[in-house]
Parts: structure tokens; C-alpha cells; sequence
């Protein structure tokens, strides 16, 4: 990124501050709402993964903990015996994602750069067509569960954006107030394998462009903890038909691109 311009630069701020909000306010999303974008600002998905990844290992550790934290306070000093994560749930999840997962990670290593980006915008469209149409990916049978799971840990492997698949699954199995908890401990399992991978094939990990583009993530983060909290009781479909409009566009201008 050293060779991008100030307001490119000014673009990718931006960017993060809204990946940070909509992670912190969704509970997943982080990656599948910003990569378009930062795609369309320099078109190289090994540059911002790396970034996106230590990010979800800072930010979803912490929500975890704050969560566990505030339910001890509530309860008096003592952690409630159901807790804010099911661990049962996502120990029988991970099984079955863990070889899709590495399979995922070989395939972004070893694809070409515009392979993966329009692959990435081609996922990305489909989550967003089921935006507009008000029908989000919902699972109600155990094999659809399981070929769910599988999807989205091969395409977290390979991009990140793997979250609306998972989070169709978990959302049926998981109580809603153990939902966002359970999911960023799922993030952080599934990044930590992400970021040895990064390390092991020597990808730059963009540590140095951290100083700036971690505070703006946690603008955004705030931002997403009040909106979070306002959410719980109602959500606006609206909002997620405006937003999957977008991506749309985003999308088919991101694989015009591509194509060129």
C-alpha cells in the first residue's frame, strides 16, 4: 500500500471504520461488508486479509470477554452456568469445518490474485440478492446443516467472507443471546488458523499500515457496540435490502473490473 495515494488512503480508513461497525453491531460481516470495497480500491486480496484477520482476532476476543464479563456482574459476581457461549455447539460445528477450512486456505495460496477476486465478488452477490429478497439462508435439516457448515469453513479459508453460511447454521442452533458471543470465539479459532497459514507461506502482514487502520476500526467498533445494543430488540429489513442493493452493484462493478 505504500504507493497508493492520500485519498486512497482517506478510502481505506473509511472502509475499516465500517468494517469495525458492522462487525461489532452484526456480530459477523466484517469481512463480507468491507473486502468489496477495499477491492475496488486496490484490486489484491493478500493485502487486506492479513489486516482483516488481526483484527477479528483483537475485536472478537474482546467482545467475548466483555460479554463473559457483564454476565458475571448481572448475575452477581458469579458466571452463570449456561455462560454467554455454547461451546457444545461449536465443538460438533468445528468438526465438521475444520478440513473445508484448510482445504480453503491452500486455494487463496495458490489461485491467482483476479481468480479469487471475482470468485469473492460472485459469493459475495449471491449473500446480497438473499438481502433484497428479505431471505436470508436459513437451515432447518441436519445434512443441509452440515453442507452449510462445510461451505462457509472452505470459503472462510479462502476469503474471509464465509460468515453469512455459518451464521444461517448457528443461528437455528444457538440461543439468540449466546449468538454473537459464540460466533466471534468461532472467528477467532477459524483467523488464528488463517493468520499460521499467512505466516507459514511468508505473506506480508501489513503490520506496519496496523498504526493507523486498528484505530480506525475501533471508531467503528464503538460506533457498533451502541447500535448493537439498540438492534437486540428490533432490526429493520430495510436496511438490509438498501445494503444488499449496494452490493450488488458493488459486486458487478468489481468482476467488470476483474474482467478487464
Amino acid at each position: 500500500m505504500a504507493d497508493l495515494e492520500i485519498p486512497q488512503l482517506v478510502l481505506i480508513g473509511l472502509i475499516f471504520v465500517w468494517s469495525g461497525f458492522v462487525r461489532t453491531s452484526l456480530g459477523f460481516g466484517g469481512a463480507v461488508l468491507s473486502l468489496p470495497f477495499l477491492l475496488l480500491v486496490l484490486d489484491e486480496p493478500l493485502v487486506f486479509l492479513p489486516i482483516i484477520a488481526i483484527h477479528l482476532l483483537i475485536f472478537s476476543s474482546w467482545i467475548a470477554w466483555n460479554g463473559h464479563r457483564q454476565l458475571v456482574v448481572d448475575n452477581g459476581g458469579q458466571a452463570p452456568a449456561e455462560g454467554n457461549i455454547d461451546w457444545r455447539y461449536l465443538g460438533r460445528a468445528l468438526k465438521v469445518m475444520i478440513i473445508p477450512k484448510l482445504v480453503g486456505v491452500v486455494g487463496l495460496l495458490t489461485l491467482p490474485g483476479n481468480v479469487m477476486t471475482s470468485i469473492i465478488f460472485v459469493i459475495v452477490m449471491v449473500y446480497a440478492v438473499g438481502y433484497v429478497l428479505d431471505k436470508p439462508f436459513r437451515s432447518h435439516n441436519r445434512w443441509v446443516d452440515a453442507l452449510l457448515l462445510a461451505l462457509g469453513g472452505y470459503v472462510s479459508g479462502t476469503s474471509l467472507i464465509g460468515a453469512p453460511l455459518i451464521v444461517a447454521v448457528f443461528a437455528t442452533h444457538v440461543a439468540a443471546h449466546q449468538l454473537r458471543d459464540t460466533l466471534f470465539v468461532l472467528w477467532f479459532i477459524l483467523v488464528l488458523i488463517k493468520m499460521v497459514s499467512f505466516v507459514i507461506a511468508g505473506v506480508d502482514l501489513q503490520l506496519i499500515h496496523q498504526l493507523w487502520l486498528l484505530p480506525c476500526a475501533l471508531v467503528g467498533h464503538l460506533l457498533g457496540e451502541r447500535t448493537h445494543r439498540h438492534m437486540l430488540a428490533s432490526r429493520t429489513n430495510l436496511y438490509f435490502r438498501v445494503l444488499g442493493g449496494v452490493l450488488i452493484l458493488v459486486s458487478v462493478m468489481g468482476l467488470y473490473s476483474a474482467a478487464g
